[in-house]
């Protein structure tokens, strides 16, 4: 039974007094009713645990998306499939690109190739007026329909014939900013125009448009990550792959960012590279 004589407060219901009390060794809060509290040095402890456990986390899921079942082979092998598709689709469209450059432009400087002219300029305005994924598709299931060359294939012909549309209006734009009296310069050495236009007027104009080539075959190489839709198991794909079996999103998608990036960062370098090398062969 309490008795209040007078001098002590009387006690709230429902309330408790915290204390800090000192004891030796350790600092803490103790209650009055003799209920220790957590000590610094138990904080520490379980701050440290928090950080394990989450550390240890981001471990095993890395070991869960990309070690276990060798799921990494889904990244290496995609990876592959991307640059294999990026290069030979970088090739056509690097031919295919100059090829209709010079056909446009003869037929702007001359007058001549007017039938050349016009099929290239509905090829021009059909491609560049869809887009690539649409194109994809109606290679793989309309052209390539009954006779299927292969996927690899397939994907190779799309991205190369809609690269070459933009190169050739880039090679074009390069061509027709090159002053009307190199040609003439040619033709007093004796050229005649096609000479005059491989030897004089292409390593001019290559100068002027490399780095809008670059961006062309770096934003192609990025395109290639639609090629999933014809089943082929492209970069990006493989990182699908991964999410849906393990049903974690975030680091394959991590991972396959991460490669674009470097990818694209590697291939700027190299054209800084080539541009500065090009300057300098021109003092």
């Amino acid at each position: 039974m309490f008795v209040n004589n007078g001098t002590d407060p009387a006690p709230v219901i429902g309330m408790t007094d915290n204390r800090d009390t000192e004891v030796p060794g350790t600092r803490y809060r103790q209650h009055r009713h003799g209920e220790p509290g957590i000590s610094y040095e138990q904080l520490k402890m379980s701050d440290k645990r928090e950080s394990g456990e989450c550390f240890g986390g981001i471990i095993d899921k890395f070991r869960l998306n990309f070690i276990e079942d060798k799921r990494y082979e889904f990244i290496f092998n995609g990876l592959k499939t991307t640059l294999i598709i990026t290069a030979f689709a970088v090739l056509i469209g690097i031919v295919l690109g100059f090829i209709i450059a010079m056909i446009r432009s003869t037929h702007d400087r001359t007058g001549k190739m007017k039938i050349l002219n016009a099929i290239c300029k509905v090829y021009l305005t059909v491609i560049r007026g869809t887009p690539a994924m649409v194109q994809l598709l109606i290679m793989y299931y309309v052209v390539f329909a009954v006779h299927d060359p292969g996927k690899m294939i397939t994907a190779i012909i799309a991205f190369g014939l809609n690269s070459a549309a933009y190169v050739a209006e880039i090679v074009r734009s390069g061509i027709m900013s090159i002053d009307q009296g190199q040609f003439e310069a040619g033709r007093s050495l004796g050229f005649n125009y096609r000479q005059t236009m491989l030897l004089i007027i292409l390593p001019q104009a290559f100068k002027n448009v490399l780095p809008a080539l670059a961006n062309e075959f770096i934003v192609l190489m990025k395109e290639t990550s639609i090629s999933g839709y014809i089943g082929i198991t492209d970069l990006t794909r493989g990182g699908d792959i991964i999410r849906s079996q393990t049903y974690e999103a975030l680091l394959p998608l991590l991972a396959v960012a991460a490669i674009y990036l470097i990818l694209v960062m590697f291939l700027s370098y190299l054209v800084g590279k080539l541009e500065r090398r090009l300057r300098s062969s021109e003092r």
